[in-house]
């Protein structure tokens, strides 16, 4: 059973580095959860180092720039893990090749094109139709309140000439304030159940925290798994990943599993339990919101 606290400094001292979701945990797509933030702002200055690691499409710059309209201060953070700079890399190294059909939102995810520094001779990516394309990049639906099944006829075609699909955001959902939507995972999620191959770089996947433990190293901290507690709300994301990491792990009930798991303040133990077993995954600790 999961260990149920009331606070994350509670166990926090056991910990020198803290891998942070941030949709559900640390903000709600509008607007930041002041009691997260304080927390995070406390452990920073008991020594502690937080490394946002979220399955955002969009590069360390562009998720920090919406952290600030958020209202999530610079000093909550010390660095920034994305899913869409682990997946940019794999783009700008061929992946999906050079000519793509791109899928989301171009005002939302057009820093997804810019330029890594870090990639030596990098691919000239062009985006095209489909009917041209040599792969797909998904940063998300066209539209996110619409059925990813709207997307059949388009990847039946490019699952017919083996095209693979890049995955910017394993998410499947999210939460919008109120409002549940859908997210580019749900779309790859369709793509290789329809027997497309769909390649993956956020959580739960290994790249993505190998890209967290560089981003570490590159601020100076030289941290153990064994060290390292991964926090979220997505219990096949954050808690899977963490699981599959070898880290500890802090699962937030109120975000994503909130009715679930029946979380008011904090989770029902037995509905969290039932939940857990459900979801087959065993976070060392719960706790109903970060704080």
């Amino acid at each position: 059973m999961s260990q149920i606290i009331s606070a994350l400094s509670e166990v926090s001292a056991d910990y020198k580095a803290l891998f942070v979701d941030l949709w559900g945990c640390v903000h709600n797509g509008i607007t930041a959860y002041p009691d997260a933030v304080a927390a995070l702002q406390a452990y920073r200055k008991r020594g502690g180092v937080v490394v946002l690691v979220t399955n955002s499409p969009k590069p360390r710059a562009g998720v920090a720039e919406q952290l600030s309209q958020f209202g999530v201060p610079d000093d909550a953070y010390d660095t920034i893990s994305t899913s869409g700079d682990s997946a940019r890399a794999a783009m700008f190294t061929g992946a999906v090749g050079s000519k793509v059909y791109f899928m989301g939102e171009w005002e939302r995810d057009a820093g997804f094109f810019e330029p890594m520094k870090v990639i030596h001779d990098p691919v000239e990516i062009t985006r095209v139709p489909l009917k041209e394309a040599e792969g797909i990049v998904c940063c998300g639906p066209f539209d996110t309140m619409a059925d990813p099944e709207v997307n059949r006829a388009e990847f039946l075609y490019a699952k017919q000439m083996g095209m693979k699909l890049l995955c910017a955001n394993p998410d499947i959902i999210v939460d919008r304030g109120e409002v549940r939507e859908w997210c580019a995972g749900a779309l790859a999620k369709l793509y290789t159940e329809m027997g497309g191959e769909s390649l993956y770089f956020g959580k739960p996947y290994p790249p993505i925290y190998d890209l967290a433990r560089r981003r570490l190293s590159e601020i100076g901290h030289d941290v153990s798994d064994r060290e390292i507690l991964a926090i979220g709300d997505g219990p096949h994301t954050d808690i899977s990943g963490g699981m599959g990491e070898g880290v500890d792990t802090l699962f937030i009930t109120g975000g994503l599993a909130a009715k679930d798991t029946k979380t008011d303040q904090q989770p029902d133990p037995a509905a969290l339990e039932t939940y857990l077993a459900q979801e087959q995954v065993a976070p060392t600790y719960s706790i109903g919101f970060l704080r």
